[in-house]
C-alpha cells in the first residue's frame, strides 16, 4: 500500500509543480497575505474532487468529451487566460499594484474564490492531469491499492498548495518595493500568455 500511495503522491506533485495560472494566483495571494488559507484549501479540494472522479472511471468519459469539444474548450480558455495576462501587464506598467493591495484589504473572499474558480476550471489541462492522466494510471491498481494511490495524489495537492501559499507569504517583506510587484506581475503575465498561446495553437484549425 505504501508503494501505491507514494506513486500517487509523486505523480501528483510532478503534475502540479509547474507554474500555471492557478499556481501563479496562489503565489500572488500568498504574497498579499489575503485569504491564503481558503485559496490553498479551494485548490486542494478542487484537485481532490477531480482526482476522485478520475479514479472511479469518469476519466474515460471525459477523455471523449475533451476530444470532441477540444477546439471550443481551448479557445475559450485561451481568451480568458490572455485577458487575465493583459490585466497583470497593465497593472505592471501602470505601477498601480500598491493601490490593488490597499483595495484587496476590503476585497471579499467570495470574489477572490470566483476568480480562482475560473482560473482553475477554465484550464483544460487541469482535467487532463487530474482526471484523465491520474484516473487512467489508477486503473493499474486494484482494490485498496487504487484507493491509496488516489489518497497519495490528494495528499500531494494539499501539501503543495499550502506550502505554495504560505511559502509565498515569506516573500512579502521583499515585495514592499513597487518594482518588485512590477516584476512579479510581468512574470505572471508571461505565464498567462504562454499558456494562452499554447492552447490557441493546440486548436485544430
Amino acid at each position: 500500500m505504501l508503494s501505491s500511495f507514494l506513486t500517487g503522491f509523486f505523480l501528483g506533485i510532478s503534475l502540479i509543480v509547474a507554474i500555471g495560472p492557478q499556481n501563479a494566483f496562489v503565489i500572488r495571494q500568498g504574497i498579499l497575505g489575503k485569504h491564503t488559507f481558503y485559496v490553498a484549501l479551494f485548490c486542494a479540494i478542487s484537485d481532490s474532487l477531480l482526482i476522485c472522479l478520475g479514479v472511479i472511471g469518469i476519466s474515460f468519459f471525459l477523455n471523449s468529451f475533451i476530444s470532441e469539444f477540444s477546439n471550443l474548450l481551448f479557445g475559450l480558455s485561451s481568451l480568458w487566460l490572455f485577458g487575465y495576462g493583459v490585466l497583470r501587464l497593465k497593472s505592471a506598467f501602470k505601477g498601480n499594484t500598491n493601490k490593488e493591495i490597499a483595495d484587496s484589504k476590503s476585497k471579499k473572499l467570495r470574489s477572490t474564490i470566483l476568480v480562482l474558480a475560473i482560473l482553475t476550471f477554465a484550464n483544460p489541462h487541469v482535467y487532463l492531469d487530474t482526471m484523465v492522466l491520474i484516473g487512467s494510471i489508477s486503473q493499474q491498481f486494484l482494490g485498496i491499492y487504487r484507493i491509496t494511490f488516489a489518497m497519495g495524489a490528494i495528499v500531494a495537492s494539499f501539501v503543495f498548495f499550502f506550502c505554495l501559499g504560505y511559502g509565498a507569504t515569506k516573500l512579502s517583506p521583499l515585495m514592499k518595493r513597487k518594482s518588485s510587484w512590477q516584476v512579479l506581475d510581468i512574470l505572471i503575465a508571461i505565464i498567462m500568455f504562454n499558456i494562452a498561446f499554447n492552447l490557441f495553437f493546440a486548436i485544430n484549425w
